[in-house]
């Protein structure tokens, strides 16, 4: 009797502990799994036509565990162009999600079935598209000029674009496309992204004294950002750049001032005058926030291409040149008039991101000279 009384005893305690276990089970598929950040890191380096996001996007396409793009955002922007800027952005974010994720098919929207890789806007500034599995030319590792991957790595399948993505631990894309930051906050809280923000400016000045040079580039995205009407006559260039200083300042208040817990260490601000100022220093410091080595073969390039004789002059040239000083020839070249007018319709942005405020041509003319006499030959070992 009492042999058969422990049976039951075990068997009720062996069902409540099964019984326990199931509910246990149901209670954890009732909520949600804690968020566990992907392998992968996604970095989005935000910025505005002619503003140094070229180069900076080549600090992260040359390393070799960082698969890069340049702009995706641009065939939207081709296919839709009657529309604003504004109204492209959701379509934009959309559009770089997929790419994050490695799913290429979301080009299918705005390009044709039969495509190539070389279809792709820019795609010779990725050394990653330039490299095994996407070329078979050039190592990861090595250090690859876009002229000879244009010239020796075009002919590849689309596909190679998806291949190659998903061989990296990082996926790095730069965009000049979004104005504000709130559109971006759904990638930001999506679980499946690691995303991080690198928003990049530069003196508006600076920027004003490029797009004079490349106006006719630049006008259909600037008919988009403003309307055609507002980008016409002497006044469409200050509209422009209007825009484009209110939406820096959109972007650094929603990245920093006003800051959501999801965006805590994850947004970063960089100057462009202080990346080519101290380029090492500065590389290495995006380098720790994107979660990147800084290689003894990268610092060795980052110093070549920063400390040249080129002047810059091409868009999207990202040869060796005197960074300081092509940063700086808007001290030199532009007129004071324009100078004055710009920092008018400016102001706001070039005081919350450090710029100070020339106030008369004397003291254009005298940082003009300082620069000129401080700054010096480029050092002897430039590279090229």
């Amino acid at each position: 009797m009492l042999k058969s009384n422990k049976t039951i005893v075990i068997v009720v305690l062996a069902v409540q502990s099964i019984v326990f276990m199931c509910f246990l089970a149901q209670l954890r598929s009732s909520y949600p799994p804690q968020e566990q950040k992907p392998a992968q890191v996604h970095i989005l380096i935000l910025s505005s036509w002619r503003s140094g996001s070229s180069f900076t996007g080549q600090l992260f396409s040359q390393h070799p565990d960082v698969f890069y793009l340049m702009e995706p955002a641009w065939h939207v922007w081709t296919a839709m162009y009657q529309n604003r800027a504004k109204t492209l952005q959701m379509a934009a974010r959309d559009l770089i999600r997929s790419v994050f994720l490695c799913d290429m098919s979301v080009f299918d929207a705005y390009m044709s079935t039969r495509r190539n890789k070389s279809d792709l806007f820019q795609w010779e500034t990725s050394r990653a598209l330039c490299s095994p599995p996407a070329c078979d030319l050039f190592q990861r590792n090595h250090i690859i000029s876009k002229t000879a991957c244009k010239t020796l790595c075009s002919r590849y399948p689309f596909s190679k674009v998806e291949e190659a993505c998903k061989t990296y631990s990082h996926t790095v894309l730069k965009e000049v496309r979004f104005f504000d930051l709130t559109v971006l906050y759904p990638l930001l809280t999506d679980p499946s992204l690691n995303l991080k923000i690198i928003h990049l400016v530069r003196d508006p000045r600076a920027v004003f004294h490029s797009r004079e040079k490349t106006v006719a580039a630049l006008m259909r995205d600037s008919n988009m950002v403003v309307g055609p009407q507002k980008n016409q006559g002497e006044s469409g260039p200050y509209n422009v750049m209007q825009e484009i200083c209110k939406s820096h300042i959109r972007i650094y208040t929603e990245g920093s001032q006003a800051l959501p817990s999801f965006l805590k260490g994850r947004y970063m601000l960089v100057r462009y005058e202080d990346i080519v100022n101290d380029p090492l220093a500065k590389a290495e410091q995006l380098y720790k926030f994107a979660e990147l080595h800084f290689t003894p073969k990268l610092q060795v390039w980052v110093y070549n291409i920063t400390h040249g004789k080129g002047l810059g002059m091409q868009a999207f040239d990202i040869s060796s040149r005197d960074a300081v000083n092509v940063s700086q020839a808007w001290r030199k070249n532009l007129p004071f008039q324009k100078i004055e007018k710009l920092q008018n319709v400016c102001k706001d942005a070039m005081d919350l991101l450090g710029y100070r405020l020339l106030m008369s041509k004397e003291e254009q003319k005298d940082t003009a000279l300082n620069l000129l006499f401080t700054q010096g030959p480029p050092p002897g070992d430039t590279g090229s």
